[in-house]
């Protein structure tokens, strides 16, 4: 195995910080609570959100667990596809927290903070077949 096949340390250090730094933008944006923010993340206590701004602020490497960061990735791909669908921030913003007839009624926040990766996976799928229906 060559190791340019093999991210370094670096690489690994400078990918969970800028996932974190998204994550927290989108959140932002979306006006979400911490307490939902830990449920997105899959992480159960607020002050690893703390944690995660002062090591943001201290340029300090972030370790993510393999699903922390899936998930991260999952709601950046949600929101770019929001992104793709709506020419408005606004609409971004406001889409997510409306009610949609592919989720029961519910909107596509509540079936992320489900909790489940399942969940944030069914809704990218949703997006992504969406934006295949208008650009395709």
């Amino acid at each position: 195995m060559h190791s340019a096949q093999i991210p370094s340390q670096i690489d690994k250090n400078q990918v969970t910080r800028v996932a974190v730094k998204l994550f927290f933008a989108i959140t932002d944006s979306w006006s979400l609570s911490d307490k939902q923010r830990c449920t997105l993340a899959g992480i159960e206590s607020r002050t690893t959100l703390r944690n995660w701004r002062i090591k943001l602020e201290a340029g300090d490497a972030i370790a993510l667990s393999r699903d922390t960061l899936e998930r991260l990735s999952y709601i950046a791909g949600i929101y770019k596809g929001i992104q793709l669908l709506f020419s408005q921030q606004s609409m971004w913003n406001e889409w997510v927290k409306k009610p949609n007839k592919h989720f029961a009624g519910q909107s596509v926040l509540d079936r992320m903070l489900a909790g489940n990766v399942s969940d944030l996976s069914d809704v990218r799928r949703y997006i992504d077949g969406w934006r295949g229906e208008h650009f395709g």
